[in-house]
């Protein structure tokens, strides 16, 4: 007979984990390199510079120099915590028979709310970062071949065009593609297209600029006010 008690239970227990694994990534997310170090070490907040952006991109852009590699540190690191930490939360509660769909399954939702993090922190306004950098250290995270994707488009129309967007733009458009190509599961693939949609989201400006012509290209030379 089937014991729905157990099943309720299990669920609750899932549902709980879920939630736990969700507010925990979302803290790591909102660790926010940028303006950590701009705010509190150089005291010059990168949200009022460039674009506004709280991310590499416009922190390089305004400041250089090698607290450049701080902030990528701490954007990376931050991933890896959170995509480590749901996998640590989701080894005793996975159905034995399904730990890689399980498992992956677990790096998406943290890899989700991580990425929510960044982008809208709660100590810092709601105003983030675009979400690149964690996003492609979370495709590492999960995959090699989706980060082989993501990164190998991202890499190449950068440097080939020197318009970073879009390869950002290609970073968020290929998640869902790649999630399907590797998993074939119609779950991952709506959060591969979660992941994405927030990418191109926060994206939104740099492509009607891109649209028009009018988007800045990267330069490897910082912008001295």
């Amino acid at each position: 007979m089937l014991d729905l008690t157990a099943i309720y239970d299990w669920e609750v227990q899932l549902w709980g984990w879920a939630l736990f694994v969700a507010v925990v990534a979302y803290f790591c997310g909102c660790f926010n390199g940028a303006v950590i170090v701009s705010k509190y070490i150089l005291h010059d907040d990168v949200r009022t510079h460039g674009s506004g952006n709280a991310g590499l991109t416009n922190f390089y852009r305004t400041f250089g120099g090698p607290l450049t590699f701080v902030v990528i540190l701490c954007d990376v690191l931050k991933a890896v915590a959170a995509i480590s930490f749901s996998k640590l939360i989701a080894a005793p509660i996975i159905v034995v028979g399904s730990e890689t769909i399980g498992f992956a399954l677990a790096e998406y939702w943290a890899g989700l709310f991580c990425l929510l993090g960044h982008m809208f922190p709660c100590m810092f306004h709601f105003k983030g970062g675009k979400g690149i950098l964690s996003g492609g250290a979370i495709a590492i995270m999960i995959d090699w071949r989706i980060a082989l994707v993501v990164w190998g488009g991202f890499l190449l129309l950068a440097v080939l065009t020197r318009y970073v967007s879009l390869g950002s733009c290609w970073a968020g458009a290929s998640f869902p593609f790649a999630t399907w190509f590797v998993y074939h599961d119609v779950f991952l693939t709506v959060f591969g297209a979660c992941l994405g949609c927030l990418i191109l989201y926060m994206h939104r400006g740099n492509i009607q600029r891109l649209l028009s012509g009018t988007e800045n290209k990267f330069s490897l030379h910082h912008k001295k006010e």
